[in-house]
């Protein structure tokens, strides 16, 4: 009896503390179910929640009635439906705590970033200000300088080799015009994947990838001997060259304080001058020395041309080289979270600074600087997942989807205006510019030809019997005369015309000719032995008995014939990048001064009233002279372009929005120079005319844009 009392006091002692576990467990589970919802829960009847189970009930008051220690105590307001003291003070510390990212509400983190981007804003330039501006900033200055002359270089190229070019790839009208635009065409392709990938992936990362890509490939179209080939290389080559001017002036702007942050990125736009100065040198120096080249036969030919090209490498790969001895920059670094490098770097500016000052001692003060909320989705793959290639196009497509939505980012509500007046000003400007700067040499070039043919020499219905061509005939047409025996040995034709003649055992050997044509002529037993007169200089002729035997190979090359015409492309060229100096100079004192916005309506302008000029330009010296003054004038309004645009957008999209709108200006230029180069020999009205309205359409529109003088980078 008494066994059995003692073993059921021990199974009550058991239960007792089965229950009073039990219990302290409900109440730690029911703590942190009021912690994930946000409070507690209410049961329907006013009270807290609590149990139900009469098992649990008839623990508790056997719990009550048993006996207990201080040990086993059960708070007794917990059956009234009275919360414990510590579950209320655990809740309210639960209250206090930071909720995580992945329970808050998407537009809750956007609101604190952008807070928190305000506040980084405004550190960050008291930071720039500390460090100064000095050595560090001018060595940035020279390297991103060749980056953006780079770009320069690249515009003029094509044209300066496109006259021997096209004679050494045989190309036709429509090849020669696909060249000249394909340039333009990878640009844009390249300042709109360059731009946005910038924002992802760094912008040093980003520059030094595109300026390889363009460095390489400018290399390769200097060998390649087929025109599809080389039309390629010139593609991918504009594709790399493409991303310097959105990352360059997104780069070297994030080292610049606000004070003098307009003056320095227009000191930067410089480069772009030179890098014409020097293309324009260059092909002066090196492309009329035939001699420079050599050859393997007929099937690989490197004439002088090609060395040029290479020349026109060396700004790329000087920049390349210079990149890899610069950080990359803090504020991006501050903008994906990355502060310690950031904060590294930023010492390391200041430190330069200071030691070129001679401050050595000087210490950086700066201990913590604020860094946004991250909101980008992190993908991090293990090297055990998948195959490389599965890898590797996960981790493309998420890049490709951030830079997508970074894109759709710059048209949201908050950026939708300032996008769509800053398009309106780059497409206009650069509708006008490239289309008349193309215009301009077309239109000397027109004059010239003008002026020559009002040189040439008619002879009519002559008759020539017995007798030897062993000179050079030039600029001649020859109209229903007869050739009777008649040989043509060792000469050159140049611009030379037969209509309706006849050629009666004549002998052609070793003809060499340009702009050579023969129409509705008649050819009977007559030989062509090693000449390059192909069946396309005959139109409408018939022959008989006639031989063509060795004809030569490839289109021939005599730079001798185009001396004093390539002369002048090159002077026209270089003339108009120097006229660019002084409007250079103006936008930089000035820019700061009298602010953006009045610097891209007034040179709009001037340009716009220069235009009208173009009227009396009338002969060659004149259109030089329109070129160099519209030149002169209309740089001011690219310059402070280039500042506004890099000032009205933040951080995360600065480099993607300036990608889009450089991109959006490549797209004009080609519109620009393909209708106006339709219009060189029928009228000039058309090209003025739609210049001057583009450039008054986006002055106006300029004068709506927000300035940004006074504004810290966001």
């Amino acid at each position: 009896m008494d066994d059995r009392f003692g073993n059921n006091s021990n199974f009550f002692q058991g239960a007792k503390d089965i229950a009073y576990e039990a219990k302290r467990h409900g109440r730690m589970q029911d703590s942190y179910r009021r912690y994930e919802g946000g409070g507690e829960h209410a049961s329907q009847d006013g009270g807290y929640y609590h149990s139900d189970d009469p098992h649990a009930q008839e623990d508790a008051d056997s719990d009550a009635t048993e006996g207990h220690d201080e040990d086993d105590e059960i708070y007794e307001g917990e059956y009234q439906g009275i919360p414990h003291p510590d579950d209320i003070k655990a809740n309210r510390m639960a209250a206090t705590q930071p909720i995580s990212d992945e329970y808050r509400d998407q537009a809750d983190l956007i609101a604190e970033r952008m807070k928190d981007e305000e506040q980084l804003a405004h550190q960050y330039e008291s930071i720039i200000e500390e460090c100064g501006h000095g050595r560090f900033q001018w060595t940035l200055f020279f390297v991103l300088g060749l980056a953006l002359m780079a770009d320069g270089v690249e515009v003029f190229v094509v044209g300066f080799v496109l006259p021997v070019a096209e004679r050494d790839m045989c190309m036709s009208n429509s090849n020669k015009g696909m060249l000249g635009l394909i340039v333009y065409l990878g640009m844009m392709v390249g300042a709109f994947v360059w731009g946005g990938l910038a924002d992802k992936m760094g912008r040093r990362y980003c520059l030094m990838i595109a300026l390889s890509i363009n460095g390489v490939f400018i290399i390769f179209s200097s060998f390649v001997q087929g025109y599809g080939i080389f039309l390629f290389c010139r593609l991918l080559s504009g594709a790399g060259i493409g991303g310097s001017i959105p990352i360059v002036f997104s780069y070297f702007s994030e080292f610049l304080a606000r004070e003098k942050r307009g003056e320095h990125l227009s000191w930067l736009c410089m480069f772009w001058m030179v890098g014409g100065i020097y293309a324009s040198v260059m092909a002066w120096s090196i492309i009329p020395h035939y001699g420079w080249g050599f050859s393997m036969g007929t099937s690989f030919q490197f004439h002088s041309w090609r060395l040029f090209v290479v020349v026109c490498a060396l700004p790329c790969l000087s920049s390349l080289i210079g990149l890899l001895f610069v950080p990359e920059s803090p504020r991006y670094l501050l903008e994906i979270g990355k502060h310690d490098e950031a904060w590294m770097i930023l010492k390391q500016i200041y430190d330069t600074n200071m030691r070129a000052r001679g401050h050595p001692e000087a210490v950086f003060t700066v201990s913590h600087i604020k860094t946004p909320i991250q909101m980008d989705e992190f993908i991090e793959i293990q090297s055990s997942t998948g195959t490389w290639f599965q890898r590797w196009l996960v981790r493309i497509m998420t890049v490709v989807k951030q830079v997508w939505q970074n894109m759709l980012l710059c048209f949201t509500p908050k950026y939708r205006m300032t996008t769509l007046f800053l398009a309106v000003v780059w497409f206009t400007l650069s509708f006008s510019y490239y289309g008349l700067t193309v215009w301009f040499p077309d239109m000397i070039k027109y004059f010239q030809n003008e002026e020559y043919e009002s040189k040439m020499k008619t002879f009519h219905q002559e008759r020539v019997e017995d007798f030897t061509f062993n000179f050079t005939l030039e600029n001649q047409l020859h109209t229903e005369g007869e050739y009777i025996n008649v040989r043509f040995i060792g000469i050159k034709f140049k611009s030379v015309t037969f209509e309706d003649s006849l050629f009666e055992e004549c002998y052609f050997e070793d003809i060499t000719s340009t702009n050579t044509h023969f129409r509705n002529c008649t050819f009977i037993a007559t030989l062509f032995y090693n000449t390059d007169l192909f069946k396309t200089r005959f139109a409408h002729s018939r022959f008989i008995n006639s031989t063509f035997l060795h004809n030569k190979e490839g289109c021939q090359i005599d730079f001798s014939d185009d001396a004093e015409t390539a002369f002048l492309t090159y002077l026209v060229s270089f003339l108009g990048s120097l006229a660019v100096l002084p409007g250079n100079i103006v936008s930089a004192l000035f820019m700061d001064k009298i602010g953006r916005i009045k610097m891209i309506g007034g040179s709009m302008l001037l340009s716009t009233i220069t235009c009208f000029f173009l009227f009396f330009g009338n002969s060659e010296s004149a259109m030089i002279g329109m070129q160099c003054l519209f030149c002169g004038v209309s740089i001011a309004a690219w310059n402070a372009l280039d500042v506004i645009t890099v000032e009205l957008y933040s951080t995360d999209k600065r480099a993607t929005a300036f990608g889009i709108l450089n991109g959006l200006s490549k797209f004009a230029a080609i519109l620009g120079i393909s209708i106006f180069a339709s219009f060189v020999e029928i009228t000039k009205v058309v090209p003025v005319l739609l210049a001057s309205i583009a450039l008054v359409g986006g002055a106006l529109l300029g004068l709506r844009l927000p300035e940004t003088r006074e504004q810290v980078l966001m």
